[in-house]
């Protein structure tokens, strides 16, 4: 669920989420949307795809046999040499857009079990219910874990993150991806900034690879991703009390070489209008025209050399798989 409207915590034992969603407001949410869709090229952004349904959605794109890149990215965290984690104790691991607890808890598993107690876990994520279900399902595997969960928007809320200590950011799932070249830089920036000499990040990217590879991992048999894409309607519906109806849209995922992402949009079968409350004037789409959703951009290995140049983070390591379809680059402030 993404709550703007209800700051909250949630604290147990061992366990603390903190709601800073309503901090950004509703008002700003529902303008940031209306914007989007007033555009002349209309665009939601792809923050809004995790709802609760959208979330589960996501899970279950996760385990298709043409979505390569988390089985990928889970097997390069199973292989790093465990020398890398040897020294992790006393620290906290903040993972941004943290999602389900399947990457994080192979991050842990490299870790020394005795070390683990003097570990504080922040997950960091728009979705509260998915922060939630995480935490349950990774404190079966660590009860000894201390669990800080934040419900915020790591593109605009990084205040909220802990500075206390030594500190292991985690970026998984090549969701800087998500981002245009430009508010990439920006964002690893805006970390670098953040972070102290001595914090480190794993990030992951998708590389470039051959097209019908990329292409097929955004247009499943199962028509999972095109669920997850239409469904971000529903959470607009939400948002601005509006009545699109999904029915009237259909997915398109394609790879744009040029700009080397795939790009998802969702396309009006027929011309409509749609109104707000919040808007003075109707939104209008002819037929066939395309709603932006979502950009995924692929990355190179000169790329990498050139985000961590321009934002002054040091490449420590580039692990990948056999096949070098994906990356987790280990990067250090210095």
């Amino acid at each position: 669920m993404m709550n703007f409207s209800e700051e909250k915590t949630i604290t147990s034992n061992t366990i603390t989420i903190s709601n800073f969603l309503p901090q950004i407001g509703l008002e700003d949410i529902r303008k940031e949307i209306l914007t989007g869709l007033q555009a002349d090229q209309k665009y939601i952004s792809s923050k809004f795809f995790y709802d609760e349904k959208g979330s589960s959605l996501f899970e279950e794109i996760t385990k298709l046999e043409e979505y390569y890149p988390t089985r990928t990215e889970k097997s390069i965290l199973k292989n790093i040499d465990s020398s890398v984690f040897k020294e992790y104790s006393n620290k906290s691991i903040i993972e941004l857009g943290s999602g389900d607890c399947s990457k994080i808890s192979l991050f842990l598993s490299r870790i020394a079990e005795a070390k683990l107690e003097n570990i504080t876990y922040y997950p960091v994520d728009v979705s509260q219910s998915a922060i939630e279900e995480s935490v349950k399902c990774l404190l079966k595997q660590y009860p000894m874990l201390k669990v800080n969960g934040l419900v915020a928007d790591f593109m605009h809320q990084l205040d909220f993150l802990p500075e206390g200590g030594e500190r292991i950011f985690c970026f998984f799932g090549s969701t800087l991806g998500n981002f245009t070249r430009e508010q990439s830089i920006q964002f690893l920036q805006s970390l670098y900034n953040f972070m102290r000499v001595g914090d480190e990040l794993f990030l992951g990217l998708d590389m470039v690879k051959d097209i019908h590879i990329l292409e097929a991992a955004y247009n499943d048999n199962k028509e999972v991703t095109a669920a997850f894409n239409l469904n971000i309607l529903n959470a607009v519906n939400q948002l601005i009390e509006s009545d699109i109806n999904i029915d009237d849209f259909e997915h398109i995922a394609f790879y744009n070489k040029d700009k080397e992402r795939i790009e998802m949009h969702l396309k009006a079968l027929n011309d409509m209008e749609i109104k707000s409350p919040f808007s003075d004037q109707t939104i209008g789409l002819k037929k066939e025209e395309m709603i932006h959703t979502e950009n995924s951009h692929k990355f190179s290995k000169t790329y990498i050399n050139h985000l961590a140049e321009k934002t002054e983070l040091e490449v420590s390591n580039i692990f990948t798989d056999e096949k070098g379809w994906f990356s987790l680059v280990h990067l250090l402030k210095k």
